[in-house]
């Protein structure tokens, strides 16, 4: 998922990559294009990088940047950088298969080498890949990556892998550059292609999303009459849509980051809607004293309009995806199938 989109108008945060974007992209694609021929793979990634993430940049910054412009550029009043945008210019100088690699290298965690990445990676969604692979490869990739991340990925592992790992490590010798090259490879086509893969949306995708910020009479209106008019497509969103009882497919771990980062007083209303099963969860990863606090102030509140309660889980949902968003939690699909990084 692209990042919100922000208004740039601090001059001074501009970085020089930033710079090198605001530039490409308001000298026009074909202009453009041309100068990304002069570039080497690794350049053109990390400018992509920073244009796919740029943003909204004011009229005032392009006039700064580009005074000898100014004329031309002052009239164009703002530029938006983004995936789509980059994409369309990328794929006026290169290969469309060359385009799809460096998109989706782009879109996964930031980063100019794979290991760079992977340390922008979360250690449960690192840890949750590696703890299927073959303990030597795990090895090879702990022993690449900062010591800290490293050390966070190595407790979140099953206990008896995690010293297998260990035990590999200490014996561990140089690694041979095509072993290297091989789990390196491996990891990009397997991981973080996958990774970048769950960050598109398509059209029912963004829909799913809207129909989540509905109160739920509208989204029921909504979904009823599509049904009527595609099934298909409701039946989708209504699949992908995420909503307050599917925060039961968290783990523990992830129910207690995102108990860290709601205000209990939401929680309380959100939950007075909420199933049986979906209030033991949350009350089961709380301390014992905090879950009877909880529960009596949910006693205490008596009756509660289902409009502040829609709104309690609305927020508390979002802050779920959020978190998702940051890598802090993994949220799973609603059939449970796969993990998906939001």
């Amino acid at each position: 998922m692209p990042p919100a989109m922000r208004l740039r108008e601090d001059y001074r945060s501009l970085s020089g990559p930033e710079k090198a974007a605001v530039l490409l992209m308001s000298v026009g694609e074909e202009n453009a294009a041309r100068i990304f021929t002069l570039m080497d793979d690794e350049e053109i990634k990390e400018l992509s990088q920073t244009m796919a993430n740029l943003g909204t940049v004011s009229s005032s910054i392009v006039e700064r940047l580009f005074v000898e412009f100014a004329e031309g550029i002052s009239s164009t009043g703002s530029l938006v950088g983004n995936f789509d945008s980059t994409e369309r210019l990328l794929l006026k100088v290169l290969d469309k298969d060359k385009v799809e690699s460096i998109m989706e290298d782009i879109r996964g965690p930031a980063g100019r080498t794979m290991w760079d990445k992977l340390g922008n990676v979360n250690e449960t969604v690192l840890a949750n890949y590696l703890k299927n692979e073959y303990p030597q490869t795990v090895a090879v990739v702990l022993s690449k990556i900062k010591a800290e991340h490293a050390s966070r990925v190595l407790a979140m592992l099953p206990e008896p892998f995690a010293l297998e790992v260990v035990m590999r490590m200490l014996r561990m010798e140089a690694v041979q550059k095509e072993v290297l090259d091989d789990v390196e490879r491996t990891l990009r086509n397997e991981f973080m292609s996958n990774l970048a893969r769950t960050n598109r949306r398509d059209s029912h995708e963004m829909m799913a999303e809207i129909f989540n910020c509905l109160d739920r009479n509208m989204e029921s209106r909504f979904l009823t009459a599509l049904e009527e008019r595609n099934r298909e497509s409701a039946e989708r969103i209504r699949a992908l849509m995420f909503t307050f009882e599917d925060l039961s497919k968290l783990d523990s771990g992830g129910i207690q980051t995102l108990l860290r980062s709601i205000e209990k007083d939401k929680l309380g209303i959100a939950l007075k809607g909420a199933s049986e099963g979906l209030r033991e969860t949350f009350f089961s990863n709380m301390s014992e004293r905090a879950a009877k606090i909880m529960k009596e102030d949910m006693a205490s509140m008596g009756p509660v309009r289902l409009r502040d309660v829609d709104e309690a889980q609305l927020a508390i949902v979002q802050a779920a995806k959020d978190l998702a968003a940051k890598g802090e939690i993994v949220i799973v699909d609603s059939k449970g199938d796969d993990e998906l990084v939001y």
